[in-house]
Parts: C-alpha cells; sequence; structure tokens
C-alpha cells in the first residue's frame, strides 16, 4: 500500500513544500533512500513534514525516528490518545496543516464526532487537556499525563515530537494538507475520506525501534527524561538530539545558539508578540553577518507561523543552499521542542548531567 500511495501522491506532496526542493525518491543519497523505505511503508506516503527535510539527511533521519517511535510504534499508550496529544499541540502551536492531518487521523480511528468522543471519554479529555498545558511553563499546569505511568512517557515524547514538527511544518508548509484550490464545502469530506485511508495503518502501528538504526546510539541528556521509561522513544530522542547538535555546530553560527539557547531559557511558552518587532532587540545585538539567521531561528524556535518569505530571502542572501536553510531551522525547532520537554516531572526529577 505504501509504495502504491508515495506513487500516486508524489507529485502532490512534493508540490506542497516551500522554500527548498525536496529529494526525489530515485537517485537519492543512501540515508533518504532508508528513510524513504520506512516513511512509505509505516505512514503510507512519502508525507510532506517529512519531504521538507531530505535536502537534509541527517535531520530528515532525526525527525522520522521521533516521529515513528513516539507516535506510530505500537506501545503502551494507545494510537487514539497520540492522536489527540498531536492535534492538541499542533492546534497550541498554531500549526493548522497539522490539526488537519492528525485530527482527521483521530476521526478516522474513533468516528467523525471528534468532539463529543472527547466529552464521553474521560481519559482522552484529560490527556487533550494536559497536551494543552504543556505548552507553557505553568506551575499550576499538569506535568504528566493523566495516564498510567507507562504510558506516559510515550505521550510525552509524542508532545514533544510535535513542538518539533510544528514549527518545521509552519515554516516549509502552507495550513493544509488539501491544495487550496479545493473549495470550503468540500474541505470536511475530503478530511475524513484521508481519515479513513489513515486508519488502517493506525489500528496497526509500526513494530517498535526500527528507525533506531537509521542513526548511531547517543547517550541521552537530562532535558530527554521525559521519554524514561519507553525505550524505544528514548532511543529515538537521544540519536535525534545528537545529530541535531551536530547539524547546529556545522549549520548554526555560536552567536545564534547562544541567542536562542539564553531566549528559550527565558521563555514561558506563551506567544512572544503579534508581530516580529519583538525579535529586534535581542537580534541587534547579533554581529550584522549573523542577524538573518539569528532572527530566523529566534523565530521558528519560538513563533514559527511568524517566518514568511522575507525572512527567509533574508538568511539565503548569506547562506543559499537548500541544505544550510533546513538545517538552521531544524535546530531551532528542536531547541525549542527540547525546552518544552525540559518542564515535565520526568525532567524536573532527573539529576542533570551532560549528554
Amino acid at each position: 500500500m505504501g509504495e502504491m500511495l508515495t506513487r500516486l501522491t508524489l507529485p502532490g506532496t512534493m508540490s506542497q513544500v516551500r522554500y527548498v526542493t525536496p529529494v526525489r525518491p530515485r537517485g537519492a543519497p543512501e540515508l533518504v533512500t532508508r528513510v524513504y523505505a520506512q516513511v512509505a511503508e509505516d505512514f503510507g506516503m512519502l508525507a510532506p513534514p517529512m519531504l521538507l527535510h531530505s535536502p537534509a539527511p541527517e535531520a530528515l533521519a532525526a525527525a522520522w525516528c521521533v516521529l515513528r517511535e513516539s507516535l506510530l510504534a505500537r506501545g503502551r499508550a494507545g494510537r487514539a490518545a497520540k492522536e489527540v496529544v498531536a492535534t492538541a499541540v499542533s492546534a497550541g502551536n498554531t500549526c493548522p496543516y497539522c490539526v488537519d492531518v492528525h485530527q482527521a487521523t483521530l476521526s478516522g480511528l474513533l468516528g467523525p464526532a471528534r468532539a463529543v468522543e472527547l466529552a464521553d471519554d474521560p481519559a482522552l479529555l484529560g490527556v487533550d487537556e494536559w497536551a494543552w498545558s504543556l505548552g507553557t511553563r505553568d506551575s499550576a499546569a499538569p506535568l504528566d499525563p493523566p495516564v498510567p505511568a507507562e504510558q506516559a512517557a510515550e505521550l510525552a515524547g509524542v508532545a514533544v515530537t510535535f513542538h518539533y514538527l510544528n514549527r518545521m511544518v509552519n515554516v516549509f508548509l502552507g495550513d493544509s494538507l488539501l491544495p487550496p484550490q479545493v473549495p470550503a464545502r468540500a474541505r470536511g469530506g475530503l478530511l475524513r475520506m484521508f481519515g479513513l485511508v489513515m486508519r488502517p495503518m493506525a489500528r496497526r502501528g509500526a513494530v517498535p525501534g526500527r528507525s533506531l538504526e537509521l542513526l548511531p546510539a547517543a547517550p541521552p541528556a537530562a532535558d530527554l527524561a521525559f521519554a524514561d521509561g519507553a525505550p524505544h522513544v528514548a532511543g529515538a530522542f537521544a540519536r535525534a538530539a545528537h545529530a541535531i547538535d551536530e547539524i547546529g555546530r556545522r549549520s548554526v553560527p555560536s552567536p545564534v545558539r547562544a541567542l536562542v539557547a539564553a531566549e528559550l531559557a527565558a521563555w514561558d511558552g506563551r506567544p512572544p508578540g503579534l508581530g516580529r518587532g519583538w525579535a529586534d532587540g535581542p537580534v541587534s545585538g547579533l554581529p550584522p553577518e549573523h542577524r538573518a539567521a539569528g532572527r530566523l531561528a529566534l523565530l521558528t524556535a519560538m513563533a514559527s507561523y511568524q517566518v514568511d518569505a522575507a525572512v527567509v530571502d533574508a538568511f539565503r542572501a548569506g547562506a543559499p543552499q537548500d541544505r544550510a536553510l533546513v538545517e538552521l531551522t531544524s535546530w531551532a525547532a528542536m531547541a525549542a521542542a527540547r525546552e518544552v520537554g525540559s518542564w515535565t516531572r520526568a525532567v524536573a526529577a532527573r539529576e542533570p548531567h551532560s549528554a
């Protein structure tokens, strides 16, 4: 099914990605080929949120590892609860594309009346409320999902994954997986059809751990303790975080990395401002040659929905390669996601240590 859907949907999915040219399957580098094979098998098609990473093979492998092992792999938490988390986090991050995809998948699993289903299921409703609350650093918010301990690591992994993916999708994709020319009256039916197409794979789940072979093993950093208790999720995040740290050292100037880290340490998760003026002050302290990169990285991390063509073009004036653009945004998105993950109880309880 994956190969057939990939062939049928590839022209449309490739065209959804903006600012970079996705790597086509034929003639792709070895790591990209290996990731694409798993995506087609486990997700059913080469989804645009993965394709957008393809100019940077290590970023692609990292993104796929955390998505596959947290959301798609079979585990203790049910797929419906995972889709509730993905949908809620995406809504909180103003990522309508991901809301469409995961609300449709959830509807395919539960039936079309999602709001009624959640209201009728206290467990799913509690998971939904927790996923919304995790996006802010608030002492009154629940630190753990209201599920048995053996499920919490998987749901936390889904939440952190989507804090990463939402940011990348906001930068590189539009507002919906449906083409903009689709009439509004047809959207609901097409999204329901998408949910029904995804339902068999969502119910089947993927074998845990297969994506771990794509990246070298790495020790877990302290801020990844949210994944403790789910070895396949913990392994994915340890590998992905290490790979993206390496990407950052290669493609993100050190003054930009320091700026983003400092701003995230003081951030409470809430939108920093209606416009982009909030970034002017922090970015002005960078050397002139790094300000465009600093603005793009800071916006990606803290307000990805504010990134537009002008911000990307300013960065590309000094670093025109697709790979550099994907690597900088991937590093910034993961830095923000890891910051959010550090607000969970599991991280607060672990003694900090070096990665």
